[in-house]
């Protein structure tokens, strides 16, 4: 029999000092006329079983092979004892060793090795070797072997072999034990089999085990929780079992954080503690991902105390959860406090650089830094990165825009043999997407080896934000075909999609879609409702979802406030942040976007300055460079141009191009050349390739009759290759988009359109309307400028929707730029010559025009 590599018996055994001597001639001529004296069996077995109970396998084993080698058979006890502490220690590698030399020993093995080994090739994973071992067994099979056979396939991922097994055993007589239920509830906590689950769980019930095992409570837990996504009855069961360990405590906990509970797990975390029960680093991990759910900060700074004083600091998985708690939670988006974690934590593992580097991600802003890490993780070279990693990567090229470097990263994803996980391939998708590469986005999701729902999702998603609503649509449909089952984020995607352009008669499709497959209760989907009514143009269907939800969260309060305030309620806006203070939700920074926002599209300058100053006095939120570019488009709207250049003056950091944009922009409404001159030039300091600034600053001069500008702007943009964005409105008929440009003549209907336009001018200018050339911004004749108005792709619009659509239907256009001052005074006569309703959806906010008067008050 071959031994192992170990250290010899004599090693093992040695002589006391006292006998160390040399042997003598008489000694060693002696020697040859008396047998060598045996080892005792019973002593060596003893020496084996205590270097096994020790968990010393190797000295163990020596012993073994010393026993063989000086004829002593070992016994089955001793095969056992040391297969049971392979198992203990998780070294498969020597039990595997061990069940050669028992075969070799040709000992008739009985149902406790037997056992032994079948448990030592589950936990190994081989289920194989393990059903080999356990179909072989016949007539000794046991209890313990049917367990043991039933949880080696519930942790196989083989639940309806376990299930089988399960109903086998009891078909043979057997009455199943705590390990049994326990497994086989296991292999039934998913949402295919639960119903199994639930016949198992009468079972449980009628031989008295659910009152007496905290295994078959923990089991019954997952069973409800993941299996019928019930956590009220997970509750249940968890309150009603007699005895409760930190264990399954831990489990109620992790369940509720995960399935979208965390202000559950949250309380039964602190109710553990209350109870005396320990938590450990799962328990810690578990309920600081509740806490970043929430963004609670505070708690989360707590729940880190308790860690340093647990002695839990230096765990990994807690470190990694610490870094996503900072990550998400605080206010101002800043990732200090998580790369402190980060840097403090003594062993980097891929989990630790993967969470701070997707927190870097997700924080938004700091992208460059995420890929500097990736720079250092690699310099270092003793972590590779897992598809997670490059997932994470891929997005931050994704948010930067750099095509080049995303396809770099891909390229070792490749190199890493990684690049086949769909959660890659779905990053690549969206990177392709956020670069305008959508035939690329289209070609990496046909090349994925398995698209599943993940995958619809992130192209569905990508065409929706391309403006792509169509394509997205067709991908729904491929989903339903396919039998895929879609979710909350399929139907949000869909429901983004509609309102980017528009589509509400899409968007009213999809609601009735989702109502039909159960998702009207879905916080997620109502937030997407109400944004997608809102954008489509119908607030007040909009704000009959809000009112209707259950249950409303920071996002659903503020896309309403973001609502009233791009239709010009500013007063509904700031009542409803009001109401959102009482009912004790927080804002965030984009509440705050949205408030200001309100206060400036009506004027409302001290309003705005208050809102303002509140944020950092009574919710601690640093205003940021959007809430900054809000009180400066207050100020400037308003007219206070010199005050808005002395607020930017005043600013803790360097203004960007956004806020001198916005100054720009209100220079152009109010005519203040020069200022709108410095404020290009800000613009172009920063951005010297940022079209809109040239765009703006052209029109301003166009505005004033200073020509020779105007063309040195526009040859300085074509040196440049400076494009400027064409002009677009579009409104949907009949669930299709149609598109018009300025002079379009490419519709199917253009003659009628022209037609409709040249009734609508005639009968306009004699209840007043006086076209304003002022808005043309070409050195022509007077005559000709006219011509160019009634050109104008938001008059060609509702010409369309004049002819196209019944006359109580609200008649809703949308378009890419601000609208046209001289379309907006046309529209106002329009809507009183012919008795619509005109929505005009612009890049700044909405113009609802009735009888005459729009909901702007001539005020944008």
């Amino acid at each position: 029999m071959t031994s192992l590599s170990l250290p010899s018996p004599a090693k093992l055994f040695p002589q006391p000092p006292s006998q160390r001597r040399p042997p003598s001639p008489q000694s060693l001529t002696t020697s040859t006329h008396h047998h060598k004296r045996k080892p005792k069996f019973e002593t060596l077995k003893d020496n084996l079983i205590r270097h096994a109970d020790a968990g010393d396998i190797k000295k163990a084993i020596s012993t073994l092979d010393f026993m063989a080698q000086n004829g002593l058979t070992p016994d089955l006890t001793s095969f056992s004892v040391l297969l049971k502490s392979c198992i203990r220690t998780r070294n498969f590698l020597l039990g595997k060793l061990i069940h050669s030399k028992l075969t070799d020993s040709q000992l008739e093995l009985d149902s406790i090795v037997l056992n032994s080994l079948i448990s030592l090739y589950s936990k190994n994973g081989d289920w194989f070797t393990a059903q080999t071992i356990f179909e072989t067994m016949g007539d000794k099979r046991d209890l313990v072997s049917w367990s043991a056979m039933i949880s080696c396939y519930a942790h196989s991922n083989m639940e309806l072999q376990a299930i089988f097994t399960f109903f086998d055993m009891i078909e043979c007589g057997e009455h199943p034990n705590q390990f049994c239920f326990s497994a086989a509830i296991q292999a039934c906590s998913n949402v295919e089999y639960a119903w199994i689950g639930m016949v198992i769980f009468g079972f449980v019930i009628k031989t008295g085990y659910f009152e007496s095992d905290v295994c078959v409570g923990c089991s019954l837990i997952d069973l409800f929780s993941k299996g019928l996504r019930d956590l009220n009855m997970a509750k249940k069961v968890f309150d009603q079992m007699p005895q409760k360990n930190s264990v399954s405590w831990t489990l109620i906990i992790t369940r509720f954080s995960q399935l979208c509970d965390p202000r559950s797990a949250i309380e039964l975390f602190l109710e553990m503690v209350l109870t005396g029960s320990v938590p450990d680093k799962f328990t810690f991990s578990s309920v600081l991902s509740a806490s970043s759910e929430l963004q609670w900060l505070l708690f989360g700074q707590q729940l880190h105390s308790l860690v340093v004083r647990s002695g839990l600091l230096s765990d990994v998985c807690v470190g990694c959860s610490l870094v996503d708690m900072y990550a998400k939670s605080t206010a101002d988006g800043s990732m200090n406090d998580s790369r402190k974690v980060f840097d403090r934590m003594p062993v980097h593992n891929v989990m630790s650089w993967t969470a701070i580097i997707t927190g870097y991600v997700q924080s938004g802003g700091d992208d460059r830094e995420a890929i500097q890490l990736y720079h250092m993780m690699m310099e270092e070279g003793s972590v590779k990165p897992n598809h997670f990693t490059f997932s994470a990567l891929l997005k931050a090229c994704g948010n930067l825009t750099n095509l080049e470097l995303g396809k770099i990263v891909y390229c070792h994803a490749v190199k890493f043999g990684l690049a086949y996980f769909d959660s890659v391939g779905n990053a690549l998708i969206s990177l392709y997407a956020r670069c305008d590469k959508m035939e690329d986005a289209r070609r990496a999701f046909e090349l994925l080896f398995e698209k599943n729902l993940v995958s619809y999702n992130t192209i569905i998603d990508a065409y929706a934000k391309n403006l792509n609503s169509d394509d997205s649509f067709d991908f729904f449909s491929e989903i339903e075909d396919s039998g895929v089952r879609v979710d909350a984020f399929t139907y949000a995607s869909l429901l983004s999609g509609a309102a980017s352009v528009g589509a509400v008669g899409k968007g009213e499709q999809i609601h009735a879609r989702l109502l039909k497959a159960g998702f009207e209760s879905n916080q997620c989907i109502c937030n997407a409702l109400i944004s997608m009514y809102s954008r489509c143009g119908n607030i007040e269907a909009a704000f009959q979802v809000f009112q209707e939800m259950s249950d409303r969260n920071i996002i659903s309060w503020t896309a309403m406030i973001t609502g009233f305030a791009k239709h010009g309620s500013a007063e509904r806006a700031l009542d409803m942040f009001n109401k959102m203070l009482s009912s004790g939700v927080k804002p965030n920074e984009v509440t705050y976007v949205a408030v200001l926002s309100a206060c400036s599209h009506a004027g409302m300058i001290d309003e705005g300055w208050k809102y303002f100053r509140s944020m950092s006095e009574y919710h601690g939120i640093s205003p940021r460079m959007e809430h900054y570019a809000c009180m400066v488009d207050l100020l400037g709207r308003s007219g206070f141009l010199e005050k808005a250049v002395q607020f930017i003056k005043s600013m803790p950091f360097v203004a960007d191009a956004l806020v001198w944009r916005t100054l720009l922009g209100a220079c152009q409404v109010h005519g203040n050349v020069e200022l709108g001159k410095h404020a290009a030039e800000m613009i172009h300091e920063q951005d010297p390739n940022d079209p809109a600034a040239y765009v703006l600053l052209s029109n301003l001069y166009a505005s004033g009759g200073q020509w020779e500008k105007v063309a040195d702007i526009r040859k300085g943009m074509k040196a440049r290759n400076l494009v400027k964005e064409a002009g677009c409105s579009w409104i949907e008929t009949e669930n299709k988009v149609h598109r018009f440009y300025v002079g379009d003549t490419e519709h199917p209907q253009a003659k009628e359109i022209y037609e409709k336009l040249d009734q609508l001018a005639a009968k306009i200018k004699k209840m007043g309307y006086v076209p304003n050339t002022n808005f043309v911004l070409h050195e022509v004749e007077e005559e000709q400028k006219e011509h160019y108005l009634f050109q104008h792709s938001e008059k060609l619009a509702v010409a369309f929707g004049l002819i196209s659509t019944p006359k109580p239907k609200p008649i809703r256009i949308f378009k890419n730029l601000r609208v046209c001052g001289d379309c907006h005074s046309a529209m106002k006569y329009i809507s009183l010559a012919t008795g619509r309703e005109i929505v005009v959806r612009d890049s700044n906010r909405f113009h609802h025009i009735n009888n005459g008067l729009c909901s702007c008050n001539d005020y944008w």
